[in-house]
């Protein structure tokens, strides 16, 4: 992967099992700066020289220095002459292997604690000053209590006397703190102080360099051959089919299937835009009564995700085939699935989280795989998408699950009841729309509910469906809040799906956050 990347200025994540490097990356990005995680057991003298990182970063770790066999970087990254930051694990092995030393620590710090500022250091430069305490998060049971030759101590907490040190001769820096995280206030300026300050990174990695660049690497790959892409009109399918329209031109043809089960208007929407507006080759096939047939009369979720996964590639398949076949496949992979994929602890790559990427065709049909936005997170794609010049309202708009609707309506999936979900759902986000509180909102959808209960609608009794609203802030969809409406708009709401939608009598609202529950119902 990074062979290929046309930097100047890069910076090297070494990962040792943190639950938050990938906010390292984020941080680093937002700055301006090209960077990428590598497990630590990947990183030898040969990669190092390959990547050619201007600066290298140690992440934090679940393990301990102390242990037998526990994660280590390679002597080559101290060696290599570019400045080092270790956060956490990263600033103590950093410590043990220069000739330091730790201790498994009778004050842990778990959660917010304060640093005491006790020297001027690079990295706090313009932030942080001599005599200041400040706000940082803390989750360490080790601690440094002996600092290796030519380093000295620039803050100190509660439970670590060396929270912060300094090597100014070599560039290196370590803290047990985490200033990734938005629970240390300054974190994201004390980690451009590192790349920009320290390492010298100039900030010029931009989304129009990365199309660019993105362009000229597909092209490279496909040369004249022919790309097929599976488009569901979702954000990361639709930023590949323009990337790879833009790079490729009439190479490429997408194959839109429409499951039945997607929300009101959206596949009018995608076949207007892809074919009509960007004019780019699309299949597009209404295979709804196909999928209602194989789902008729099932009810768990499980299978159901299955069923239609299954039905996707059969369909996929014929479509491709129709269209003579191609020498590759476009997916919408994405950096957090890939840096999963190479962790270094042996974990499996993340299942593809919807049936629209294709999973299991590459091998099927015998085609290799173009891949533009696996070096990008998901704010990075739509950063893309807007650089490109897509619609907002496809660039910005929530995530929705491969299945679709079908995991919006627990228990069985009919036509009708599929009719009554989607206007249902239409209305809502009509109304979120309408008041301004749809860019607030990570995802916000209406489920179908498998109840019936006794109502009263112009003095007649009825026994009708129950619909339950969803609607969660988050920033990566793996922890979630329920969304604080006002009473007033869940009131409006209601009431117009109540009196708009036959079929649905009564409206509820999910106030469940994540974790316990999940996003989506099933």
């Amino acid at each position: 992967m990074a062979e290929d990347v046309i930097m100047s200025d890069r910076i090297l994540i070494i990962d040792f099992g943190s639950q938050v490097t990938q906010l390292i990356a984020r941080r680093v990005r937002e700055s301006g700066v090209y960077c990428e995680v590598h497990p630590f057991n990947k990183v030898t003298g040969e990669s190092l020289a390959a990547f050619a990182p201007k600066a290298i970063i140690l992440s934090g770790g679940p393990a301990s220095v102390l242990d037998i066999d526990t994660p280590r970087a390679a002597d080559e990254v101290f060696d290599f002459g570019v400045p080092v930051l270790g956060i956490c694990y990263g600033q103590q092995t950093m410590v043990e292997q220069l000739g330091g030393e730790v201790q498994t620590s009778d004050h842990r710090e778990f959660g917010r604690a304060q640093v005491r500022v006790t020297e001027e250091c690079a990295i706090f430069d313009g932030i942080w000053h001599v005599g200041a305490e400040e706000q940082v998060w803390m989750s360490h049971g080790d601690r440094v209590v002996r600092l290796p030759e030519g380093f000295r101590v620039v803050g100190t907490s509660d439970g670590a006397p060396y929270a912060a040190i300094a090597n100014d001769e070599r560039c290196f820096y370590a803290v047990q703190f985490h200033p990734e995280v938005v629970h240390t206030p300054h974190g994201a300026e004390l980690l451009k102080n590192f790349t920009h300050g320290v390492a010298g990174c100039r900030g010029d990695w931009t989304m129009a360099a990365f199309r660019e660049q993105e362009i000229a690497k597909v092209r490279k790959q496909v040369g004249d051959g022919r790309v097929i892409c599976g488009l569901s009109g979702g954000v990361d399918s639709s930023v590949v089919a323009v990337l790879l329209h833009e790079a490729i031109g009439d190479q490429l043809t997408c194959v839109f299937v429409d499951t039945g089960m997607m929300r009101m208007g959206e596949a009018d929407e995608v076949v207007k835009l892809f074919r009509d507006h960007y004019n780019i080759s699309l299949v597009h096939r209404d295979a709804t009564d196909l999928f209602l047939g194989k789902l008729d009369g099932v009810s768990d979720p499980e299978q159901k995700r299955k069923i239609i996964g299954a039905t996707f590639i059969d369909v996929f398949d014929e479509e491709a085939n129709n269209v003579g076949g191609a020498d590759f496949l476009a997916q919408g992979t994405l950096y957090p699935d890939v840096i999963e994929s190479v962790s270094f602890h042996g974990g499996p790559s993340v299942t593809i989280k919807s049936h629209h990427n294709v999973g299991g065709l590459p091998e099927r049909m015998n085609m290799a795989l173009v891949e533009p936005l696996r070096e990008l997170f998901k704010d990075e794609v739509r950063e893309l998408g807007r650089e490109l010049g897509l619609p907002e309202s496809f660039v910005g708009r929530h995530p929705f699950p491969g299945p679709g609707l079908a995991i919006r309506m627990p228990g069985d999936i009919t036509r009708e009841k599929l009719d009554i979900l989607r206007k249902a759902d239409a209305i809502y986000l009509e109304e979120i729309r309408n008041a301004g509180l749809y860019d607030k909102i990570w995802q916000a959808f209406a489920v179908l509910l498998p109840v019936q209960t006794v109502g009263v609608m112009g003095d007649a009794r009825t026994y009708d469906n129950v619909c339950a609203l969803r609607a969660v802030t988050s920033t990566d969809g793996m922890t979630a809040d329920f969304y604080h409406y006002d009473m007033e708009f869940l009131g409006r709401a209601a009431n117009r799906i109540i009196n708009e939608v036959r079929g649905i009598n009564r409206v509820v609202y999910d106030i469940t956050s994540k974790p316990p529950g999940t996003i989506e119902w099933e």
